[in-house]
């Protein structure tokens, strides 16, 4: 068994594992219920982690872990109406309402 992901975010760690069990990587979560010893053990040992079962699964979990993880996308846009810069996560221009271009 091998630990392949730890963050404080309960429902991310339940989205990876769905993922992990989706290829075909048996896994389970530790720590899950540890918040109450926060103030008496360090934060990151609180924190709920991931664990795969078979160690040679951990290169493979890891690598869909960062996949999944890496935010992709067109990036920050300029309004062809107005010239004003948008960031990414907007369809449409916050100046002058124009739809972002495809």
């Amino acid at each position: 068994m091998k630990r392949v992901f730890s963050d404080p975010s309960g429902v991310r760690l339940d989205y990876l594992a769905a993922l992990l069990r989706d290829h075909g990587i048996a896994c389970l979560l530790r720590n899950q219920l540890l918040g109450g010893g926060a103030g008496e053990l360090p934060p990151t040992e609180i924190w709920p982690e991931l664990w795969v079962l078979e160690d040679g699964d951990a290169p493979r979990a890891g690598a869909l872990i960062e996949q999944a993880l890496t935010v992709t996308g067109p990036g920050p846009w300029t309004c062809p109406a107005c010239g004003e810069r948008v960031d990414e996560g907007f369809g449409q221009c916050w100046s002058c309402g124009k739809e972002r271009p495809e």
